[in-house]
């Protein structure tokens, strides 16, 4: 069983933050936009209290997981099964304002598997397509599930897909021409937001109905203004937020060690609005090196009561993750 150890990053301690003033002065209208999520989610700090719950093995191999969702007592995790690995060409780029691509396209197969609470599979969907077989990080909308489907290299091309959760029916929405991380359904107005490779890249699509389905009628993309941690999950939460878990490798001279956290971002301004560092990491059988953060990949966050959070976590680098539940309290709501 793997163990979760928590380190001390020194020289990367990361406290919650708000970014800007308008945020602060904007602070009693943000009020009706927060849920039960993010209003919790605002208490936690560095400070925040960690607790262990349960760590639960799966009956299936997970391969390198990379979004989750909780619906009820089922859970849904995104995944990417590599057969071929991606070989660099010599090519240099930073996946913000330089679109080369830097690698070969590898093979694989993009997967989105359905288990219950006690990691038994209830079923599966592959969502390949060619090059395309990288699913990224996941959100439900209340009625679908949404997940990009890209080729393994930033700069590429995506396919967004939405799925019924009961079913496994999958359905393609739209492409892009870009490496698609991550996307959640903004249902106040109506549009899909997107993170790229690395979160450098915040994209929002807005579409219309077609004749045979969706189509996209527009896109932009801005700057990520952050850059401690990369996202690699993300879900809509309240009014025009989403929040998103993730992880940066950090060199320092005892090595590099994984710094992960969790941020809320407003998608009104394309802004960090709190940030909580996640000082904990994975250990897969050799003992916990700190270079595979608890926020490396797939995370769900919910409300267990009126003072803590419950988080779910499936992370790994040996393609066999475990569900690792923890719950998290803000140090004010301790007592």
């Amino acid at each position: 069983m793997k163990k979760i150890i928590s380190v001390l990053v020194l020289g990367l301690a990361l406290g919650a933050s708000m970014t800007g003033a308008s945020a602060g002065e904007s602070r009693g209208g943000d009020k009706l936009r927060d849920n039960k999520t993010t209003t919790l989610f605002r208490l936690l700090g560095k400070n925040a209290i960690w607790t262990p719950v349960q760590t639960v093995n799966v009956n299936f191999q997970t391969f390198h997981t990379q979004g989750l969702v909780k619906i009820g007592d089922t859970f849904y995790v995104s995944s990417v099964e590599v057969l071929e690995s991606t070989v660099r060409n010599g090519a240099a780029t930073d996946a913000l304002y330089d679109f080369t691509i830097d690698r070969s396209a590898g093979n694989g197969r993009g997967w989105v598997f359905k288990f219950d609470s006690s990691g038994q599979l209830l079923g599966k969907v592959e969502l390949t397509d060619g090059s395309k077989f990288h699913p990224g990080g996941m959100d439900f909308d209340g009625k679908y599930l949404w997940v990009p489907v890209a080729e393994y290299r930033p700069n590429s091309t995506s396919n967004i897909y939405r799925i019924d959760p009961k079913t496994l029916e999958s359905e393609l929405m739209f492409s892009e021409d870009d490496h698609i991380g991550g996307v959640v359904h903004d249902v106040h107005d109506r549009s899909i937001r997107g993170v790229s490779w690395g979160s450098r890249r915040f994209y929002t699509w807005e579409l219309s109905k077609g004749r045979h389905g969706a189509v996209k009628v527009s896109l932009d993309w801005v700057p990520n203004p952050q850059f401690i941690i990369d996202y690699q999950d993300c879900h809509y939460q309240g009014v025009d937020y989403m929040l998103c878990g993730g992880v940066a490798s950090y060199n320092t001279p005892r090595g590099s060690v994984a710094f992960g956290g969790l941020d809320l971002v407003d998608l009104r301004r394309n802004r960090l609005e709190h940030q909580v560092p996640v000082n904990l990491f994975i250990d897969e059988g050799a003992g916990a090196t700190g270079t595979l953060a608890l926020t490396h990949n797939a995370f769900w966050l919910e409300p267990l009561n009126k003072q803590e959070l419950r988080g779910y976590f499936m992370t790994e680098s040996d393609n066999q993750a475990e569900l690792v539940i923890y719950d998290v309290t803000p140090w004010i709501n301790r007592d």
